[in-house]
């Protein structure tokens, strides 16, 4: 997997703070953590706590007591804490996940490295602007379409076709994928023509182009197929490896790929 970079405007140039363990702690862990507000004209730094972590399993579970009961001010997302909302999204020890599917026995030497998602706009500290990756979700239209000569019926769809749609409809949009793929750090954020979707939004698209009750496969390939948007994908796979509900980004764009060339053949097959 490559190398995952800082997120934008944040090399960490200021030295941090140091909030030492409290007395009589059970079991010291230490987190050091990005702490970013683009308001205060400071530099990004990172601050060290160390917690006691006993009965503490999750990462999410260890940066909540950091900010219940040692710094406040530390910001971050969470919801769920179940992994379903993929709102606590955060690159962990060099690698995106879910803060509350971390365990903490999975960091290694008894230290949590916390950055936010990388090659985000970062609003403060770990919550990064996601607004351009809604954005382009919202561009490849997830919803189900009827073709202009559809007549008001039920879709139905069989037990075969329905399984065609395991390991695409079970994407939370946490962006995990998304913000680890090089290549969307270079062609993603462009808002306009030439940009790429990345992994997150291509899934997505190929979820609504394998569901047997769509009527507008032809439209969809339509809006994907530029230089960008689609074909920026050069199969890296970090989208699939930290995918945190084990899900396959890249095949599902290499599938894409396969309608593309095979329009006439979809086209007709749905017609």
């Amino acid at each position: 997997m490559a190398q995952l970079t800082l997120p934008k405007n944040s090399v960490v140039q200021k030295k941090g703070k140091s909030f030492g363990a409290p007395a009589g702690a059970e079991k010291t862990v230490t987190f050091k953590v990005y702490r970013y507000d683009p308001s205060g004209g400071e530099n990004p730094r990172l601050d060290t706590y160390e917690i006691d972590a006993a009965g503490v399993s999750m990462v999410l579970d260890g940066l909540i007591k950091i900010k219940n009961e040692v710094d406040p001010t530390l910001s971050f997302r969470r919801s769920c804490r179940e992994g379903v909302c993929g709102s606590c999204a955060m690159n962990i020890d060099g690698a995106n996940t879910l803060a509350c599917t971390k365990g903490m026995d999975e960091c290694a030497g008894g230290e949590v490295v916390v950055y936010p998602l990388p090659a985000q706009p970062v609003i403060r500290d770990l919550i990064t602007d996601l607004s351009n990756f809604y954005r382009q979700q919202a561009f490849i239209e997830p919803y189900l379409q009827a073709d202009a000569t559809h007549t008001p019926k039920e879709f139905i769809q069989s037990p075969e076709d329905r399984q065609k749609l395991d390991g695409l409809y079970e994407c939370i949009l946490c962006a995990c994928c998304s913000t680890s793929c090089p290549s969307y750090w270079w062609n993603g954020n462009k808002n306009g023509e030439e940009e790429y979707l990345g992994p997150a939004a291509l899934l997505q698209s190929y979820r609504w182009l394998s569901d047997s009750r769509d009527e507008k496969s032809n439209e969809r390939l339509d809006m994907l197929e530029d230089e960008f948007k689609l074909y920026r994908c050069h199969t890296i796979g970090n989208c699939t490896q930290v995918c945190p509900k084990g899900l396959n980004p890249a095949k599902a764009i290499a599938e894409i790929k396969k309608l593309m060339v095979n329009r006439p053949a979809k086209a007709t097959a749905k017609g």
